[in-house]
């Protein structure tokens, strides 16, 4: 027996059901597929936003180490440069008018008079370069020492006839001058009964040190030698205080030889006439002292200077240019076979080394 027919509308409507079934399937197929894509694009996002921002962290850690490490390099460079190099208290010699030409510069009055003043050095006196000099209280004092170390020239008459070491006892108990116990070591302002102890053994430094240099003919090498000795601070102002001392030993030996009515220089006459420097422990208290730590050497300082080292102090005065005290000596009058050393000032308050 055959099976009924389905009446034509419910055909119809099963017709229609079967294609709206397969548009679901896709379109679920589709929403899926999208919210996998739009999971995986954010996911995506995501893993890219945490590498750039990890790149740009890692970017400023090392730019930051790189600036920290710089940093400290320079710093540990700066620190072995001044470790290291020798810190001169002289320095090399340099061209006079390229000197001149880098500290003179402008048009007032005073600087076209020290210009003029360099020119006459250079084409008149034929002074080519210039070695300068560390500026503090003692560059008088290292100026002409460094000269008679680096020329060679050996001790004055008198230190030749005596042990200067012993000089310092010789003036306390041959002399009878306990005053010497206020002698000051420039700016260490040291006074005490050991004060005996310490000049001995600066004056006892300086005579080494010279001994040494003035056996020593190569001019190259005692160069050498002043490099090293002048780059030593300690040892520099040990001698400084030695030549003071020597200074001190020559103003009470003349002193004593006034007091017996002999002649004595007209320098020494001129100092023992101020008030401040009327006799050795005056001198010392009031002018000494000083030096190295306040002040300077003053003029008749430097003539007391020439006059215990026998040396002729030749100094150019720049200020002076077009005067009569533009080319001076100290001692005015020294003896014929006395060396000659040169500096040259601006100021009269600082000193350099000229280069002929």
């Amino acid at each position: 027996m055959a099976a009924p027919r389905s009446p034509p509308r419910a055909r119809e409507r099963e017709r229609s059901r079967a294609p709206a079934a397969g548009s679901d399937q896709v379109h679920s197929w589709t929403l899926a597929t999208s919210q996998a894509l739009d999971t995986i694009w954010r996911m995506a996002k995501g893993f890219v936003m945490l590498a750039v921002s990890f790149l740009v962290a890692a970017v400023r850690y090392f730019r930051r180490l790189h600036l920290y490490s710089g940093h400290k390099l320079k710093w540990w460079i700066g620190y072995l440069q001044r470790k290291f190099k020798r810190n001169l208290s002289v320095e090399a010699e340099v061209d006079l008018l390229s000197y001149c030409a880098r500290e003179w510069k402008g048009e007032t009055p005073r600087t076209k008079l020290m210009r003029k003043a360099y020119e006459e050095l250079f084409w008149r006196h034929h002074i080519k370069c210039v070695r300068q000099v560390k500026r503090d209280n003692y560059d008088a004092l290292r100026s002409v020492l460094f000269q008679i170390f680096s020329q060679g020239i050996s001790f004055p008459s008198w230190m030749k006839e005596k042990d200067i070491v012993k000089l310092p006892e010789k003036l306390l108990f041959s002399q009878g001058c306990n005053w010497i116990q206020q002698y000051s070591f420039g700016p260490e302002k040291y006074t005490g009964s050991n004060v005996f102890g310490k000049l001995r053994k600066c004056v006892e430094l300086l005579k080494t040190q010279w001994t040494e240099f003035n056996g020593i003919r190569d001019y190259h090498k005692r160069g050498s030698m002043c490099n090293t000795l002048f780059s030593d601070a300690i040892l520099e102002y040990k001698l400084y205080e030695a030549l003071k001392f020597i200074m001190l030993y020559q103003v009470t030996e003349v002193y004593e030889q006034m007091k017996t009515k002999k002649v004595i220089p007209s320098l020494f006459r001129l100092l023992f006439s101020r008030e401040t420097s009327s006799d050795p422990l005056s001198f010392m208290m009031n002018h000494l002292n000083s030096i190295g730590d306040t002040c300077g050497l003053e003029q008749i300082d430097m003539f007391i200077l020439g006059y215990s080292l026998e040396v002729k102090i030749k100094v150019f005065r720049l200020f002076k240019f077009n005067s009569r005290d533009f080319e001076v000596c100290y001692p005015e009058e020294p003896l014929r076979d006395w060396p000659e050393i040169s500096l040259l000032t601006e100021n009269d308050c600082h000193y350099h080394i000229p280069v002929f």
